[in-house]
């Protein structure tokens, strides 16, 4: 049974930091490009950044770019996404997902089911 349990989200104030963590099961983790989206309230789903299998390519939003920074440890099975200098615009609901990369696993795309974070005072 696949999943994808994300934790670390909560309220923290502007300026604030906070760590997500994605941690996966059911699946060949370390076959899987890795990626955080978020959707805030009457916003569409937008992809924020992502991670190649191995994690030697990453790629951010404009809107996330040298603040946040995603990473993962495939020996955990779990993908992190740390964010820093938050503003209030980053409230949104967190979410990762799992694209297969391997030809074996080429059309497989999993997601999990968020967690909520708030930047307010």
């Amino acid at each position: 049974q696949v999943q994808l349990v994300e934790s670390g989200g909560g309220l923290v104030q502007p300026g604030g930091s906070l760590r997500l963590s994605c941690a996966a099961s059911g699946f060949i983790f370390s076959r899987y490009t890795m990626s955080w989206y978020r959707q805030a309230p009457g916003k569409e789903r937008e992809l924020i950044a992502n991670i190649m299998p191995t994690g030697s390519s990453t790629n951010y939003a404009d809107s996330v770019k040298g603040r946040f920074t995603i990473s993962r440890d495939n020996a955990r099975d779990t993908v992190f996404l740390q964010m820093h200098s938050l503003k209030p615009e980053d409230t949104a609901v967190y979410y990762c997902n799992a694209k297969g990369t391997w030809p074996s696993e080429y059309g497989m795309d999993y997601w999990g089911k968020g967690t909520l974070v708030t930047v307010s005072s």
